[in-house]
């Protein structure tokens, strides 16, 4: 594998976490099951969901909770290409979170919801690069 091989493998998987991000920040969470492999898994804790329908449900609670505006800030990627089909990752999270009934429109600023990681294995599949898993790793929360 040549290096612009290996760099386009990084991006396409480096693009698939900033979609997550923004498809639950901005109200089509269920959608984040088209991200997965059919067989994927997506974890936090004791808690996973394996499966595009499994996500998808658990995804689509998320999704009709209005009244909850976030903001996933992640940095520092660091994707480890296996070979052609399959690598893994680490980008670290910050996650801003807040529910307010009475105004969708502004949210007081506040301490992170958390901060921890998201550890991913990517494997790519005939509609492109997919997460087989991704765990949510909490290092700190309040």
């Amino acid at each position: 594998m040549d290096d612009v091989q290996r760099m386009l493998i990084e991006r396409a998987c480096e693009r698939l976490q900033v979609e997550y991000c923004h498809l639950v920040d901005h109200g089509t969470a269920a959608r984040i099951a088209d991200l997965f492999t059919d067989d994927g898994v997506w974890a936090v804790g004791k808690r996973a969901f394996e499966g595009g329908d499994a996500i998808r449900d658990n995804f689509r609670k998320r999704q009709d909770n209005q009244e909850r505006r976030s903001r996933h800030v992640c940095s520092n990627a660091l994707i480890e290409v296996q070979d052609a089909d399959n690598a893994t990752g680490t980008v670290y999270l910050i996650l801003y979170r807040h529910d307010d009934p009475e105004d969708a429109r502004t949210r007081p600023a506040s301490l992170p919801e958390m901060v921890g990681a998201y550890r991913d294995t990517f494997r790519r599949t005939d509609a492109g690069w997919r997460f087989s898993r991704r765990d949510v790793v909490i290092d700190f929360a309040p």
